[in-house]
């Protein structure tokens, strides 16, 4: 095959999965508005991939310096007690941040 019909081939094939995963939700978007397992990762999902990210960001951030992991776990902490206290995302994770870098400031 030539080398210009396979690369002409290949970024075609790439442009169409591109905009069938871009289409699917508005094509399918009435069964995924009534479906009871979308309704319910709407519910989870979103406290999962936060909590998935914390713990990624703490574990990468305590390799980063020597010693034990005490400002990574402060803030882990002050995320989680406002979460769960408030439910304000953004505050959490904004009180979160700052807890972090006010000890490793000191």
């Amino acid at each position: 095959m030539n080398d210009v019909v396979y690369l002409l081939a290949a970024i075609g094939l790439m442009a169409l999965i591109t905009w069938l995963l871009r289409a699917l939700p508005f094509m399918a978007g009435h069964w995924l508005r009534h479906h009871p397992l979308v309704h319910k990762l709407g519910g989870s999902l979103p406290l999962a991939i936060m909590v998935l990210l914390l713990v990624d960001t703490a574990a990468s951030q305590a390799r980063h310096h020597p010693g034990l992991p005490w400002p990574e776990c402060a803030a882990v902490v002050v995320v989680v007690l406002l979460q769960w206290r408030l439910r304000q995302t953004l505050l959490s994770i904004v009180a979160g941040t700052a807890t972090y870098m006010l000890l490793l400031g000191l």
